[in-house]
């Protein structure tokens, strides 16, 4: 029960980081259109602080964290930071298809076809929408 409202105020703190610094410092600020850019990530950020109260004051369940299970989110949080280093310094497109395809092999993924997918596919269009459509940049 105590882990479950640990994560859950977790999860409101990092709600309101979001809402209060992350999403202002790092979000355009426009004065047209009828959806702001911020609009979506506060609509997050709100809903992270609301599930997160829930989680704190109904925790169900019992939550057990092994020692293996710790190291393994661990060695994700690793990849993912060296991934953000890397996509700053080299570029979205060159570091992207590495990460998910590191990740996919590290949570079993053995299946070519959805490599080549997360590997291919996958940033090629997030790369797409974001670049083309939303006429915005990636690292």
């Amino acid at each position: 029960m105590l882990l479950n409202r640990l994560s859950g105020a977790f999860v409101v703190t990092l709600g309101l980081l979001l809402y209060f610094m992350i999403i202002p410092m790092h979000t355009e600020v426009v004065d047209y259109g009828w959806m702001r850019p911020q609009s979506i990530p506060n609509a997050c950020a709100i809903l992270f602080v609301f599930l997160g109260i829930v989680q704190v004051l109904f925790p169900t369940g019992a939550t057990s964290v092994g020692f293996f299970e710790l190291l393994r989110v661990s060695l994700f949080a690793i990849v993912t930071m060296a991934a953000l280093w890397a996509m700053a310094r080299y570029g979205f497109l060159a570091i992207t298809p590495i990460f998910v395809g590191a990740l996919m092999l590290l949570v079993g993924e053995r299946r070519i076809g959805w490599l080549l997918g997360g590997v291919v596919v996958l940033p090629l269009t997030i790369w797409l929408t974001v670049v083309l459509l939303l006429d915005r940049t990636l690292p």
